[in-house]
């Protein structure tokens, strides 16, 4: 961690750059990742860096959607790697759902070290990509899946998603559940559910949302899921980010500190 002490209005921030930084030294994030993080914090910051009621709505009916899944898989990029892998672990025993490693940026190096990170953190198996299962409407490295995980997958939770592997996704018939800062993005507006917060907060907020819902019937489950309404959804979030919310009008976000 950079000597920053924890009274540092920024800590939370800089500890979590950290984390990515630390995940590019180690081959698991790539520098491209530095770059979508820079991104989404910048709409951390207009959303006063905190998890809002409409992220808690899409963090309820994603809880219910995994666990009613009869094959849901949780895709792992670089960066969550980095972030949340022992979330993402805890996640996969929670819901029975494989994690699956699958990245943008073709490297077969840094796909080994994100299944070594991820072993790290308490996983089992992790599936890797191959080239014997591919999918539909998309010709990036993206495309290239494990056959017993997105490939057969009726719901894939893929947090901090590329918006190609989105929209094929979903054109496949797949349910798609994300976490996105930027409620404007592909992703967010094709995804089935869009948590739209930061992931470091939005992965413990949706182990507690599993937890509580683990001994709900089917039919509760279903009603839940099938009552979100992803565009409602974001259109709370841009509407927090454009000032309706009165913590971001406040003007209390901090946001010096660090640099990119």
């Amino acid at each position: 961690m950079t000597d920053v002490p924890e009274s540092h209005p920024r800590y939370l921030s800089l500890r979590t750059r950290d984390a990515i930084v630390a995940g590019v030294e180690a081959g698991v994030t790539s520098v491209h990742g530095l770059i979508a993080h820079g991104r989404g914090e910048a709409f951390d910051y207009l959303l006063g860096e905190r998890t809002h009621t409409f992220a808690k709505t899409a963090a309820r009916a994603t809880a219910a959607m995994l666990l009613a899944a009869r094959r849901p898989v949780l895709s792992i990029n670089g960066n969550v790697a980095a972030l949340v892998a022992e979330e993402m672990v805890r996640l996969s025993t929670s819901v029975e759902a494989p994690l699956e490693v699958n990245i943008f940026h073709a490297s077969g190096d840094r796909e080994r070290a994100i299944e070594r990170h991820l072993r790290d953190s308490g996983a089992g198996e992790v599936l890797m990509p191959t080239a014997a299962a591919q999918l539909d409407y998309i010709d990036s490295n993206r495309r290239f899946v494990h056959p017993d995980g997105i490939h057969v997958a009726d719901v894939v939770f893929v947090p901090l998603e590329d918006g190609d592997r989105c929209q094929a996704l979903r054109k496949m018939g797949k349910e798609v559940i994300t976490v996105d800062l930027n409620p404007l993005s592909r992703t967010a507006e094709t995804a089935s559910i869009t948590i739209v917060d930061n992931v470091v907060r939005a992965l413990p907020l949706l182990l507690a949302e599993v937890a509580d819902l683990r001994t709900a019937d089917a039919r509760e489950l279903q009603g839940l899921s099938a009552g979100y309404d992803n565009a409602a959804v974001l259109a709370e979030a841009v509407a927090a980010i454009r000032g309706g919310d009165t913590d971001v009008k406040s003007g209390s976000v901090e946001t010096e500190g660090g640099g990119a």
